[in-house]
Protein backbone atom coordinates (compact mmCIF):
# COMPACT_ATOMS: atom_id res chain seq x y z
CA UNK A 1 0.00 0.00 0.00
CA UNK A 2 2.64 2.48 -1.10
CA UNK A 3 -0.05 5.09 -1.79
CA UNK A 4 -0.85 5.29 1.90
CA UNK A 5 2.75 5.79 3.03
CA UNK A 6 3.42 8.49 0.45
CA UNK A 7 0.36 10.51 1.49
CA UNK A 8 1.22 13.56 3.61
CA UNK A 9 -1.31 12.74 6.35
CA UNK A 10 -4.23 10.57 7.40
CA UNK A 11 -6.47 13.55 6.67
CA UNK A 12 -5.28 13.69 3.07
CA UNK A 13 -6.06 9.98 2.56
CA UNK A 14 -9.59 10.34 3.92
CA UNK A 15 -10.25 13.47 1.89
CA UNK A 16 -9.21 11.58 -1.24
CA UNK A 17 -11.71 8.81 -0.45
CA UNK A 18 -14.48 11.37 0.18
CA UNK A 19 -13.84 12.89 -3.23
CA UNK A 20 -13.42 9.61 -5.15
CA UNK A 21 -16.08 7.42 -3.46
CA UNK A 22 -18.43 9.78 -1.62
CA UNK A 23 -21.45 7.44 -1.48
CA UNK A 24 -19.55 4.33 -0.48
CA UNK A 25 -20.32 2.95 2.99
CA UNK A 26 -17.40 3.78 5.27
CA UNK A 27 -18.31 3.02 8.88
CA UNK A 28 -21.05 1.13 10.67
CA UNK A 29 -22.01 0.72 14.30
CA UNK A 30 -23.86 -2.52 14.96
CA UNK A 31 -26.28 -2.87 17.87
CA UNK A 32 -27.71 -6.22 16.80
CA UNK A 33 -26.47 -8.04 13.67
CA UNK A 34 -29.51 -10.32 13.71
CA UNK A 35 -31.97 -7.47 13.16
CA UNK A 36 -32.35 -5.80 9.77
CA UNK A 37 -32.29 -2.38 11.42
CA UNK A 38 -29.47 -3.33 13.79
CA UNK A 39 -26.75 -1.19 12.16
CA UNK A 40 -26.19 2.51 11.48
CA UNK A 41 -23.99 3.48 8.51
CA UNK A 42 -22.09 6.56 7.43
CA UNK A 43 -20.71 7.08 3.92
CA UNK A 44 -17.33 8.61 3.19
CA UNK A 45 -19.05 11.87 2.24
CA UNK A 46 -20.98 11.94 5.52
CA UNK A 47 -17.89 11.16 7.60
CA UNK A 48 -15.92 13.83 5.79
CA UNK A 49 -18.63 16.48 6.18
CA UNK A 50 -19.01 15.78 9.90
CA UNK A 51 -15.25 15.83 10.44
CA UNK A 52 -14.87 19.12 8.58
CA UNK A 53 -17.77 20.67 10.49
CA UNK A 54 -16.29 19.66 13.84
CA UNK A 55 -12.87 20.94 12.80
CA UNK A 56 -14.37 24.36 12.08
CA UNK A 57 -16.24 24.30 15.39
CA UNK A 58 -13.05 23.48 17.29
CA UNK A 59 -11.24 26.35 15.60
CA UNK A 60 -14.04 28.82 16.47
CA UNK A 61 -13.93 27.57 20.08
CA UNK A 62 -10.23 28.40 20.27
CA UNK A 63 -9.03 24.78 20.12
CA UNK A 64 -6.28 24.83 17.53
CA UNK A 65 -3.46 22.78 16.03
CA UNK A 66 -1.38 21.04 18.65
CA UNK A 67 -3.98 21.41 21.42
CA UNK A 68 -5.12 18.21 23.10
CA UNK A 69 -8.80 17.21 23.21
CA UNK A 70 -9.88 14.30 25.41
CA UNK A 71 -12.52 12.13 23.72
CA UNK A 72 -15.05 10.65 26.16
CA UNK A 73 -17.54 8.62 24.14
CA UNK A 74 -19.45 5.38 24.43
CA UNK A 75 -18.91 2.93 21.60
CA UNK A 76 -20.42 4.28 18.40
CA UNK A 77 -20.00 6.46 15.35
CA UNK A 78 -19.83 9.60 17.52
CA UNK A 79 -16.29 8.69 18.49
CA UNK A 80 -15.30 7.99 14.87
CA UNK A 81 -16.42 11.42 13.68
CA UNK A 82 -14.93 13.19 16.73
CA UNK A 83 -11.58 11.48 16.22
CA UNK A 84 -11.47 12.39 12.54
CA UNK A 85 -12.66 15.91 13.36
CA UNK A 86 -9.63 16.35 15.60
CA UNK A 87 -7.29 15.20 12.81
CA UNK A 88 -9.04 17.53 10.34
CA UNK A 89 -8.41 20.41 12.79
CA UNK A 90 -4.80 19.52 13.54
CA UNK A 91 -5.90 18.94 17.15
CA UNK A 92 -4.27 16.05 19.00
CA UNK A 93 -6.90 13.42 19.81
CA UNK A 94 -6.72 11.86 23.27
CA UNK A 95 -9.04 8.80 23.28
CA UNK A 96 -10.05 7.62 26.75
CA UNK A 97 -12.46 5.30 28.44
CA UNK A 98 -15.45 6.95 30.09
CA UNK A 99 -14.94 7.88 33.75
CA UNK A 100 -17.06 4.91 34.87
CA UNK A 101 -18.54 4.21 38.28
CA UNK A 102 -15.50 3.15 40.29
CA UNK A 103 -13.09 5.53 41.93
CA UNK A 104 -9.96 4.11 40.28
CA UNK A 105 -11.60 4.38 36.84
CA UNK A 106 -12.62 8.00 37.41
CA UNK A 107 -9.21 8.95 38.78
CA UNK A 108 -7.48 7.33 35.82
CA UNK A 109 -9.36 9.53 33.35
CA UNK A 110 -8.50 12.56 35.51
CA UNK A 111 -4.83 11.60 35.33
CA UNK A 112 -5.07 11.33 31.54
CA UNK A 113 -6.61 14.79 31.25
CA UNK A 114 -3.97 16.26 33.57
CA UNK A 115 -1.06 14.48 31.91
CA UNK A 116 -2.17 15.49 28.41
CA UNK A 117 -2.69 19.13 29.41
CA UNK A 118 -6.18 18.90 27.93
CA UNK A 119 -7.60 22.01 26.29
CA UNK A 120 -11.11 20.63 25.79
CA UNK A 121 -13.31 17.61 26.48
CA UNK A 122 -15.44 16.16 23.67
CA UNK A 123 -18.42 13.87 24.23
CA UNK A 124 -21.96 13.21 22.95
CA UNK A 125 -25.33 14.42 24.20
CA UNK A 126 -26.45 11.23 26.01
CA UNK A 127 -23.15 11.11 27.92
CA UNK A 128 -22.80 14.84 28.61
CA UNK A 129 -24.51 14.80 32.02
CA UNK A 130 -22.23 12.06 33.37
CA UNK A 131 -19.15 13.83 32.04
CA UNK A 132 -20.25 17.15 33.59
CA UNK A 133 -20.67 15.42 36.94
CA UNK A 134 -17.20 13.89 36.65
CA UNK A 135 -15.63 17.23 35.69
CA UNK A 136 -17.16 18.90 38.74
CA UNK A 137 -16.14 16.03 41.02
CA UNK A 138 -12.53 16.20 39.82
CA UNK A 139 -12.26 19.99 39.85
CA UNK A 140 -12.01 20.20 36.05
CA UNK A 141 -15.03 22.40 35.50
CA UNK A 142 -12.82 25.01 33.84
CA UNK A 143 -12.26 22.76 30.80
CA UNK A 144 -14.59 23.51 27.85
CA UNK A 145 -17.01 20.64 27.26
CA UNK A 146 -18.44 20.12 23.77
CA UNK A 147 -21.20 17.69 22.81
CA UNK A 148 -20.32 17.12 19.18
CA UNK A 149 -23.73 15.74 18.15
CA UNK A 150 -25.91 18.62 19.38
CA UNK A 151 -26.42 20.10 15.91
CA UNK A 152 -24.62 23.32 16.81
CA UNK A 153 -21.77 22.82 14.39
CA UNK A 154 -21.02 25.35 11.64
CA UNK A 155 -21.10 24.51 7.95
CA UNK A 156 -18.18 22.32 6.86
CA UNK A 157 -17.47 24.56 3.84
CA UNK A 158 -15.44 26.92 6.04
CA UNK A 159 -12.87 24.17 6.68
CA UNK A 160 -9.32 24.43 5.40
CA UNK A 161 -6.70 21.67 5.41
CA UNK A 162 -4.34 22.07 8.39
CA UNK A 163 -0.60 22.07 7.84
CA UNK A 164 0.23 18.44 8.66
CA UNK A 165 2.87 15.97 7.55
CA UNK A 166 4.36 12.69 8.74
CA UNK A 167 5.92 14.33 11.80
CA UNK A 168 2.72 16.03 13.01
CA UNK A 169 1.36 14.63 16.25
CA UNK A 170 -2.05 13.02 15.70
CA UNK A 171 -2.87 11.00 18.83
CA UNK A 172 -1.86 10.58 22.42
CA UNK A 173 -2.53 6.86 22.86
CA UNK A 174 -2.64 6.22 26.58
CA UNK A 175 -1.39 2.80 27.52
CA UNK A 176 -3.64 0.59 29.58
CA UNK A 177 -0.91 0.39 32.17
CA UNK A 178 -0.51 -2.10 35.01
CA UNK A 179 -0.19 0.70 37.56
CA UNK A 180 -2.06 3.91 38.23
CA UNK A 181 0.27 5.95 36.04
CA UNK A 182 -1.08 6.09 32.47
CA UNK A 183 1.40 7.29 29.85
CA UNK A 184 0.46 8.87 26.54
CA UNK A 185 2.33 7.51 23.53
CA UNK A 186 2.91 10.25 20.96
CA UNK A 187 1.65 8.84 17.64
CA UNK A 188 2.22 10.93 14.51
CA UNK A 189 0.45 10.89 11.16
CA UNK A 190 3.50 9.07 9.79
CA UNK A 191 3.18 6.37 12.46
CA UNK A 192 -0.49 5.84 11.54
CA UNK A 193 0.26 5.72 7.81
CA UNK A 194 3.09 3.20 8.16
CA UNK A 195 1.10 1.03 10.59
CA UNK A 196 -1.85 0.89 8.20
CA UNK A 197 0.42 0.12 5.24
CA UNK A 198 2.03 -2.80 7.10
CA UNK A 199 -1.34 -4.22 8.18
CA UNK A 200 -2.76 -3.82 4.69
CA UNK A 201 0.23 -5.52 3.07
CA UNK A 202 0.26 -8.45 5.47
CA UNK A 203 -3.52 -9.02 5.50
CA UNK A 204 -3.87 -8.23 1.78
CA UNK A 205 -6.40 -5.47 2.39
CA UNK A 206 -7.90 -3.34 -0.37
CA UNK A 207 -11.06 -1.31 -0.87
CA UNK A 208 -13.18 -4.49 -0.87
CA UNK A 209 -11.96 -6.09 2.38
CA UNK A 210 -13.89 -4.98 5.44
CA UNK A 211 -12.55 -5.05 8.97
CA UNK A 212 -14.05 -4.48 12.38
CA UNK A 213 -14.89 -5.84 15.78
CA UNK A 214 -15.79 -4.92 19.35
CA UNK A 215 -12.42 -3.86 20.83
CA UNK A 216 -12.81 -0.49 22.64
CA UNK A 217 -12.19 2.51 20.39
CA UNK A 218 -9.73 4.00 22.90
CA UNK A 219 -7.54 0.87 22.80
CA UNK A 220 -4.70 0.66 20.30
CA UNK A 221 -6.04 -2.55 18.74
CA UNK A 222 -9.49 -1.03 18.36
CA UNK A 223 -8.38 2.33 17.01
CA UNK A 224 -5.20 1.56 15.04
CA UNK A 225 -6.16 -2.01 14.14
CA UNK A 226 -9.90 -2.16 13.46
CA UNK A 227 -11.10 1.39 12.84
CA UNK A 228 -8.43 3.20 10.84
CA UNK A 229 -7.00 0.60 8.39
CA UNK A 230 -10.33 -0.16 6.64
CA UNK A 231 -11.07 3.57 6.35
CA UNK A 232 -7.63 4.35 4.97
CA UNK A 233 -7.76 1.54 2.42
CA UNK A 234 -11.14 2.78 1.19
CA UNK A 235 -13.14 -0.18 2.49
CA UNK A 236 -15.41 -0.11 5.55
CA UNK A 237 -15.04 -0.57 9.30
CA UNK A 238 -17.84 -2.33 11.18
CA UNK A 239 -17.88 -1.70 14.92
CA UNK A 240 -19.70 -3.13 17.92
CA UNK A 241 -19.83 -2.28 21.62
CA UNK A 242 -17.57 -4.30 23.95
CA UNK A 243 -20.53 -4.73 26.31
CA UNK A 244 -22.55 -6.34 23.52
CA UNK A 245 -19.81 -8.91 23.03
CA UNK A 246 -19.43 -9.59 26.76
CA UNK A 247 -23.17 -10.10 27.21
CA UNK A 248 -23.76 -12.07 24.00
CA UNK A 249 -20.45 -13.17 22.47
CA UNK A 250 -22.12 -14.97 19.58
CA UNK A 251 -23.18 -11.61 18.15
CA UNK A 252 -19.54 -10.84 17.31
CA UNK A 253 -19.49 -13.91 15.08
CA UNK A 254 -22.90 -13.04 13.63
CA UNK A 255 -21.58 -9.59 12.79
CA UNK A 256 -18.58 -11.09 10.97
CA UNK A 257 -20.91 -13.28 8.94
CA UNK A 258 -23.63 -10.76 8.10
CA UNK A 259 -21.35 -7.84 7.22
CA UNK A 260 -18.81 -9.92 5.28
CA UNK A 261 -15.89 -8.96 7.51
CA UNK A 262 -12.52 -9.99 6.10
CA UNK A 263 -10.55 -9.51 9.30
CA UNK A 264 -11.33 -8.99 12.96
CA UNK A 265 -9.20 -9.07 16.08
CA UNK A 266 -9.58 -9.77 19.78
CA UNK A 267 -7.53 -10.70 22.84
CA UNK A 268 -7.01 -14.38 23.57
CA UNK A 269 -9.69 -14.47 26.26
CA UNK A 270 -12.38 -13.56 23.69
CA UNK A 271 -11.72 -16.71 21.67
CA UNK A 272 -11.95 -18.74 24.87
CA UNK A 273 -15.22 -17.04 25.81
CA UNK A 274 -16.71 -17.91 22.42
CA UNK A 275 -15.61 -21.53 22.73
CA UNK A 276 -17.20 -21.87 26.16
CA UNK A 277 -20.33 -19.73 25.93
CA UNK A 278 -21.61 -19.82 22.35
CA UNK A 279 -24.24 -22.55 22.20
CA UNK A 280 -25.01 -24.79 19.26
CA UNK A 281 -28.36 -23.05 18.88
CA UNK A 282 -26.69 -19.64 18.76
CA UNK A 283 -24.23 -20.88 16.13
CA UNK A 284 -26.85 -22.53 13.93
CA UNK A 285 -26.58 -21.27 10.35
CA UNK A 286 -23.40 -19.31 11.07
CA UNK A 287 -21.03 -18.99 8.09
CA UNK A 288 -17.46 -17.99 8.96
CA UNK A 289 -15.91 -19.13 5.70
CA UNK A 290 -15.27 -15.55 4.55
CA UNK A 291 -13.47 -14.59 7.78
CA UNK A 292 -9.93 -14.63 6.42
CA UNK A 293 -7.98 -13.36 9.44
CA UNK A 294 -9.00 -13.97 13.06
CA UNK A 295 -6.25 -11.97 14.75
CA UNK A 296 -5.36 -12.99 18.31
CA UNK A 297 -3.25 -10.49 20.22
CA UNK A 298 -3.02 -7.95 23.07
CA UNK A 299 -2.24 -10.68 25.62
CA UNK A 300 -0.39 -14.03 25.65
CA UNK A 301 -1.78 -16.36 22.96
CA UNK A 302 -2.47 -19.92 24.07
CA UNK A 303 -2.42 -22.82 21.63
CA UNK A 304 -5.17 -24.68 23.49
CA UNK A 305 -7.50 -21.69 23.14
CA UNK A 306 -6.95 -21.43 19.39
CA UNK A 307 -7.40 -25.17 18.98
CA UNK A 308 -10.69 -25.16 20.92
CA UNK A 309 -11.98 -22.19 18.95
CA UNK A 310 -11.19 -23.83 15.62
CA UNK A 311 -12.76 -27.15 16.63
CA UNK A 312 -15.87 -25.35 17.88
CA UNK A 313 -16.47 -23.45 14.64
CA UNK A 314 -14.80 -25.56 11.94
CA UNK A 315 -18.20 -26.92 10.91
CA UNK A 316 -19.29 -23.32 10.38
CA UNK A 317 -16.59 -22.68 7.79
CA UNK A 318 -13.80 -21.37 10.02
CA UNK A 319 -10.49 -22.27 8.41
CA UNK A 320 -7.50 -23.27 10.53
CA UNK A 321 -5.27 -20.86 8.63
CA UNK A 322 -7.59 -17.96 9.48
CA UNK A 323 -6.33 -17.99 13.09
CA UNK A 324 -3.56 -15.41 13.26
CA UNK A 325 -1.50 -14.91 16.46
CA UNK A 326 0.07 -11.46 16.36
CA UNK A 327 2.28 -9.25 18.51
CA UNK A 328 2.07 -5.51 18.85
CA UNK A 329 1.91 -2.65 21.31
CA UNK A 330 0.75 0.95 21.59
CA UNK A 331 4.33 2.21 21.71
CA UNK A 332 4.79 0.83 18.18
CA UNK A 333 1.44 2.29 17.03
CA UNK A 334 0.22 -1.32 16.99
CA UNK A 335 1.46 -3.99 14.59
CA UNK A 336 4.89 -5.64 14.96
CA UNK A 337 4.57 -9.26 13.83
CA UNK A 338 1.93 -11.73 12.73
CA UNK A 339 1.58 -15.42 11.91
CA UNK A 340 -0.59 -15.02 8.84
CA UNK A 341 0.53 -17.71 6.43
CA UNK A 342 -0.89 -21.08 7.46
CA UNK A 343 -2.38 -22.46 10.68
CA UNK A 344 -0.94 -21.24 14.01
CA UNK A 345 2.35 -22.78 15.02
CA UNK A 346 3.32 -23.63 18.58
CA UNK A 347 6.41 -25.23 20.06
CA UNK A 348 6.83 -27.39 23.10
CA UNK A 349 9.75 -25.62 24.74
CA UNK A 350 11.99 -27.13 27.41
CA UNK A 351 10.61 -25.57 30.61
CA UNK A 352 13.81 -26.00 32.62
CA UNK A 353 15.89 -24.23 29.98
CA UNK A 354 13.26 -21.52 29.64
CA UNK A 355 13.74 -20.73 33.34
CA UNK A 356 17.37 -20.04 32.41
CA UNK A 357 16.39 -17.82 29.47
CA UNK A 358 17.04 -20.40 26.76
CA UNK A 359 14.39 -21.08 24.13
CA UNK A 360 14.75 -24.67 22.87
CA UNK A 361 12.13 -27.17 21.75
CA UNK A 362 11.97 -30.35 23.82
CA UNK A 363 14.34 -33.09 22.78
CA UNK A 364 11.62 -35.68 22.14
CA UNK A 365 7.86 -35.80 21.87
CA UNK A 366 7.43 -37.55 25.23
CA UNK A 367 9.19 -34.80 27.16
CA UNK A 368 6.89 -32.35 28.91
CA UNK A 369 7.39 -28.73 27.94
CA UNK A 370 5.75 -25.36 27.86
CA UNK A 371 3.59 -24.67 24.82
CA UNK A 372 4.55 -21.31 23.24
CA UNK A 373 2.69 -19.92 20.24
CA UNK A 374 4.60 -18.29 17.42
CA UNK A 375 3.54 -14.72 16.54
CA UNK A 376 5.06 -14.81 13.08
CA UNK A 377 8.04 -13.01 11.56
CA UNK A 378 8.64 -9.29 12.20
CA UNK A 379 6.65 -7.34 9.64
CA UNK A 380 6.02 -3.91 11.06
CA UNK A 381 9.37 -3.17 12.73
CA UNK A 382 12.92 -4.38 13.10
CA UNK A 383 13.12 -6.70 16.13
CA UNK A 384 16.17 -7.53 18.24
CA UNK A 385 16.37 -9.66 21.38
CA UNK A 386 18.59 -8.04 23.99
CA UNK A 387 19.74 -9.05 27.47
CA UNK A 388 17.91 -6.47 29.62
CA UNK A 389 20.78 -6.30 32.13
CA UNK A 390 23.92 -6.32 29.95
CA UNK A 391 22.21 -4.74 26.89
CA UNK A 392 23.97 -7.25 24.64
CA UNK A 393 22.03 -8.62 21.67
CA UNK A 394 21.30 -12.33 22.03
CA UNK A 395 21.65 -15.01 19.36
CA UNK A 396 18.71 -17.01 18.06
CA UNK A 397 17.13 -19.00 20.88
CA UNK A 398 18.14 -16.57 23.60
CA UNK A 399 15.31 -15.20 25.73
CA UNK A 400 15.59 -11.49 26.41
CA UNK A 401 13.80 -8.18 26.03
CA UNK A 402 12.38 -7.37 22.62
CA UNK A 403 13.73 -4.10 21.19
CA UNK A 404 12.02 -2.47 18.20
CA UNK A 405 13.08 0.08 15.60
CA UNK A 406 11.26 1.54 12.62
CA UNK A 407 8.74 4.14 11.40
CA UNK A 408 5.87 2.61 13.39
CA UNK A 409 7.59 3.32 16.73
CA UNK A 410 5.96 6.28 18.46
CA UNK A 411 7.81 9.45 19.37
CA UNK A 412 7.92 8.74 23.09
CA UNK A 413 5.65 9.36 26.05
CA UNK A 414 4.09 12.80 26.31
CA UNK A 415 6.03 14.99 28.74
CA UNK A 416 8.49 12.30 29.86
CA UNK A 417 11.85 13.22 28.40
CA UNK A 418 13.94 11.20 30.86
CA UNK A 419 11.86 8.05 30.31
CA UNK A 420 11.95 8.55 26.55
CA UNK A 421 15.73 8.72 26.47
CA UNK A 422 15.93 5.33 28.18
CA UNK A 423 12.94 3.59 26.59
CA UNK A 424 12.55 5.06 23.09
CA UNK A 425 16.19 5.80 22.22
CA UNK A 426 17.88 2.76 23.75
CA UNK A 427 21.39 1.75 22.72
CA UNK A 428 22.83 -1.75 22.81
CA UNK A 429 26.19 -2.53 24.42
CA UNK A 430 27.60 -2.57 20.88
CA UNK A 431 26.51 1.01 20.24
CA UNK A 432 23.54 0.26 17.97
CA UNK A 433 20.97 2.91 18.88
CA UNK A 434 17.44 4.19 18.30
CA UNK A 435 15.49 1.26 19.76
CA UNK A 436 12.26 1.05 21.74
CA UNK A 437 12.55 -1.13 24.84
CA UNK A 438 9.26 -3.01 25.02
CA UNK A 439 9.47 -4.62 28.45
CA UNK A 440 8.33 -7.85 26.78
CA UNK A 441 10.36 -11.02 27.06
CA UNK A 442 10.68 -13.34 24.12
CA UNK A 443 12.87 -14.97 21.53
CA UNK A 444 13.46 -15.06 17.80
CA UNK A 445 13.46 -18.66 16.66
CA UNK A 446 13.72 -19.66 13.00
CA UNK A 447 12.74 -16.12 12.07
CA UNK A 448 9.57 -16.01 14.16
CA UNK A 449 8.72 -14.00 17.28
CA UNK A 450 7.81 -15.96 20.41
CA UNK A 451 6.57 -14.05 23.47
CA UNK A 452 7.30 -15.58 26.87
CA UNK A 453 6.18 -12.86 29.29
CA UNK A 454 6.69 -9.38 30.74
CA UNK A 455 9.88 -8.45 32.58
CA UNK A 456 8.01 -6.85 35.46
CA UNK A 457 5.73 -9.88 35.86
CA UNK A 458 8.37 -12.63 35.91
CA UNK A 459 8.42 -14.45 39.24
CA UNK A 460 11.90 -15.08 40.57
CA UNK A 461 11.31 -17.77 43.19
CA UNK A 462 14.31 -19.46 44.78
CA UNK A 463 16.47 -18.62 41.79
CA UNK A 464 13.96 -19.82 39.20
CA UNK A 465 12.16 -17.65 36.63
CA UNK A 466 8.46 -18.56 36.41
CA UNK A 467 5.81 -16.89 34.31
CA UNK A 468 2.56 -15.95 36.08
CA UNK A 469 0.35 -16.53 33.05
CA UNK A 470 1.49 -20.17 32.95
CA UNK A 471 0.46 -20.70 36.57
CA UNK A 472 -2.87 -18.92 36.09
CA UNK A 473 -3.67 -20.98 33.01
CA UNK A 474 -2.74 -24.30 34.64
CA UNK A 475 -4.93 -23.53 37.63
CA UNK A 476 -7.95 -23.06 35.36
CA UNK A 477 -7.14 -26.26 33.48
CA UNK A 478 -6.93 -28.39 36.62
CA UNK A 479 -9.56 -26.64 38.76
CA UNK A 480 -12.86 -26.58 36.82
CA UNK A 481 -14.46 -24.36 39.47
CA UNK A 482 -12.30 -21.49 38.28
CA UNK A 483 -13.96 -21.73 34.86
CA UNK A 484 -13.38 -18.81 32.52
CA UNK A 485 -12.79 -16.32 35.33
CA UNK A 486 -9.41 -14.67 35.81
CA UNK A 487 -6.60 -14.82 38.32
CA UNK A 488 -3.42 -12.94 39.10
CA UNK A 489 -0.20 -14.44 40.45
CA UNK A 490 2.62 -12.29 41.82
CA UNK A 491 5.42 -12.44 44.34
CA UNK A 492 5.95 -10.45 47.54
CA UNK A 493 8.84 -10.40 50.03
CA UNK A 494 8.66 -13.00 52.75
CA UNK A 495 8.78 -11.92 56.40
CA UNK A 496 8.21 -8.29 55.46
CA UNK A 497 11.28 -8.21 53.21
CA UNK A 498 13.93 -9.06 55.82
CA UNK A 499 16.23 -10.89 53.45
CA UNK A 500 13.94 -13.86 52.94
CA UNK A 501 13.07 -15.29 49.54
CA UNK A 502 10.07 -13.85 47.73
CA UNK A 503 6.93 -15.92 48.08
CA UNK A 504 4.14 -16.58 45.62
CA UNK A 505 0.65 -15.14 46.07
CA UNK A 506 -2.19 -16.66 44.05
CA UNK A 507 -5.43 -14.75 43.63
CA UNK A 508 -8.36 -15.94 41.56
CA UNK A 509 -12.00 -15.10 41.05
CA UNK A 510 -14.65 -17.70 41.90
CA UNK A 511 -18.38 -17.72 41.32
CA UNK A 512 -21.22 -19.50 43.07
CA UNK A 513 -19.24 -21.23 45.86
CA UNK A 514 -20.25 -20.10 49.34
CA UNK A 515 -19.58 -23.17 51.46
CA UNK A 516 -16.39 -22.51 53.42
CA UNK A 517 -15.30 -26.15 53.37
CA UNK A 518 -15.60 -26.26 49.60
CA UNK A 519 -13.59 -23.04 49.32
CA UNK A 520 -10.93 -24.54 51.59
CA UNK A 521 -10.74 -27.64 49.38
CA UNK A 522 -10.40 -25.48 46.29
CA UNK A 523 -7.59 -23.42 47.85
CA UNK A 524 -5.80 -26.62 48.86
CA UNK A 525 -6.17 -28.01 45.35
CA UNK A 526 -4.71 -24.82 43.92
CA UNK A 527 -1.69 -25.08 46.21
CA UNK A 528 -1.14 -28.69 45.16
CA UNK A 529 -1.43 -27.81 41.46
CA UNK A 530 1.24 -25.12 41.75
CA UNK A 531 3.53 -27.37 43.79
CA UNK A 532 3.12 -30.35 41.43
CA UNK A 533 3.34 -28.49 38.10
CA UNK A 534 5.83 -25.75 38.99
CA UNK A 535 7.62 -26.94 42.12
CA UNK A 536 6.81 -23.68 43.89
CA UNK A 537 5.31 -23.23 47.35
CA UNK A 538 2.40 -20.81 47.68
CA UNK A 539 2.53 -18.17 50.39
CA UNK A 540 -1.11 -17.14 50.10
CA UNK A 541 -4.26 -18.06 48.20
CA UNK A 542 -7.03 -15.48 47.94
CA UNK A 543 -10.37 -16.35 46.35
CA UNK A 544 -12.18 -13.24 45.13
CA UNK A 545 -15.61 -12.36 43.86
CA UNK A 546 -16.02 -11.91 40.08
CA UNK A 547 -14.44 -8.60 39.17
CA UNK A 548 -12.05 -8.78 42.11
CA UNK A 549 -8.96 -9.13 39.91
CA UNK A 550 -7.96 -5.69 38.66
CA UNK A 551 -7.77 -5.49 34.87
CA UNK A 552 -7.04 -2.80 32.32
CA UNK A 553 -9.71 -1.39 30.02
CA UNK A 554 -8.66 -3.96 27.40
CA UNK A 555 -8.85 -6.90 29.80
CA UNK A 556 -5.16 -7.32 30.66
CA UNK A 557 -4.47 -8.48 34.20
CA UNK A 558 -2.88 -5.75 36.34
CA UNK A 559 -0.55 -7.88 38.43
CA UNK A 560 1.43 -4.93 39.76
CA UNK A 561 -1.77 -3.26 40.93
CA UNK A 562 -2.93 -6.52 42.53
CA UNK A 563 0.41 -6.81 44.35
CA UNK A 564 -0.02 -3.32 45.77
CA UNK A 565 -3.62 -4.01 46.83
CA UNK A 566 -2.42 -7.17 48.57
CA UNK A 567 0.43 -5.39 50.33
CA UNK A 568 -1.91 -2.69 51.67
CA UNK A 569 -4.58 -5.16 52.74
CA UNK A 570 -7.09 -3.65 50.29
CA UNK A 571 -8.25 -6.94 48.73
CA UNK A 572 -11.50 -8.35 50.09
CA UNK A 573 -11.42 -12.11 49.52
CA UNK A 574 -14.36 -14.39 50.08
CA UNK A 575 -11.82 -16.89 51.38
CA UNK A 576 -8.08 -16.67 52.02
CA UNK A 577 -5.21 -18.71 53.40
CA UNK A 578 -2.00 -16.94 54.40
CA UNK A 579 1.46 -17.99 55.39
CA UNK A 580 1.34 -16.76 59.04
CA UNK A 581 4.29 -14.35 58.85
CA UNK A 582 3.86 -13.27 55.24
CA UNK A 583 3.32 -9.52 55.50
CA UNK A 584 2.36 -7.09 58.26
CA UNK A 585 -0.62 -5.83 56.23
CA UNK A 586 -2.12 -9.35 56.04
CA UNK A 587 -4.39 -10.52 58.90
CA UNK A 588 -2.67 -12.79 61.38
CA UNK A 589 -5.24 -15.58 61.12
CA UNK A 590 -4.17 -18.45 58.92
CA UNK A 591 -7.61 -18.71 57.38
CA UNK A 592 -9.96 -15.82 56.81
CA UNK A 593 -13.51 -16.26 55.54
CA UNK A 594 -15.90 -13.49 54.63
Amino acid sequence: MAGIVTAPSVTAVLRRHAENRPEKEAAAFVTDPVREDGAQWLTYAELDARARGLAVRLRLAGVGPGDRAVLLYPAGLGFVTAFLGCLYAGVVAVPSSLPGRYRHERHRVRRIADDAGATAILTDTPTRGDVEEWLAEEGLGHLPLMATDDGAGPAPDAWTMPSTDHTTLAVLQYTSGSTGDPKGVMISHGNLLHNTAHIADVLKLDDTTRGGGWIPHFHDMGLMGLMLPPLMTGSATVLMSPSTFLKRPHLWLRMIDRFDIHYSAAPDFAYEVCSRRVTDAQAEGLDLSRWRHAVDGSEPVRAAVLDRFHRKFADHGLRADALAPCYGMAEATLFVSGAIDGPPRSLQVDADLLERNEFRPVADADQAGRDVVGCGPPRGAEVRVVDPDTLRPLPEGGVGELWLRGPVVGHGYWGRDATNEADFRATTAEGDTGYLRTGDLGALYQGEVYITGRIKDVLNLRGRNLYPQDIEHELRVQQPELGNLVGACFSVPGLGGNGQDDVLVVTHEVRGIKDEERLRELATGMRLTVAREFGAPVGAVLLLRPGGVRRTTSGKIQRSAMRELFRTGALQPTYAEYQPDLLPAVPDEETVGA
